[in-house]
């Protein structure tokens, strides 16, 4: 197997949409037929903004011209703490692997490259959302579940 792992750039928008709207769709267990049109969109503004100004990192695994995977990281600031005085963090997100090509490193190694470039960026507060599958990757990686965080219900926000 003859893998690329390639950093991408502003002329990769056009693949790293579709694959958020593919990992979306299989992390939400949605239908092929939902409307994921606006998702689309707002993706691609993301994308286009993030990678101009440096917020976001991501990489695209090729296997020729076919992809066998992705995977990114954002970045924002909070306010400093004892614990994160810089307040920078890094939020790894968007990892996807082909299901042809799982069970072969492909994650493990993107995610690597990605911790890697938080690290290098000064960052040390590194988290992350799991999915099922994907949690036996992170915990081998070394990350560890949380458990200070809370969130407010979309529905609660919204009424």
């Amino acid at each position: 197997m003859n893998l690329t792992y390639k950093r991408a750039t502003l002329e990769d928008i056009d693949v790293l949409t579709e694959t958020r709207v593919e990992v979306l769709r299989a992390a939400n267990k949605l239908p092929d037929d939902t409307d994921m049109s606006e998702v689309k969109k707002q993706s691609y503004d993301y994308y286009k903004k993030a990678l101009r100004d440096g917020t976001h990192i991501a990489y695209l695994i090729f296997e020729g011209e076919r992809l066998a995977g992705a995977g990114g990281v954002s970045f924002f600031q909070i306010m400093p703490t004892y614990h994160n005085p810089s307040g920078k963090k890094a939020y790894i997100m968007n990892m996807y692997t082909h299901p042809d090509y799982r069970r072969r490193g492909i994650a493990y190694k993107t995610l690597d490259l990605l911790v890697k470039d938080a690290k290098s960026m000064g960052i040390t507060d590194i988290s992350l959302e799991a999915t099922d599958m994907g949690r036996p990757l992170y915990e081998k990686y070394g990350f560890v579940k949380m458990n200070h965080e809370m969130e407010l219900p979309e529905c609660l926000v919204c009424c």
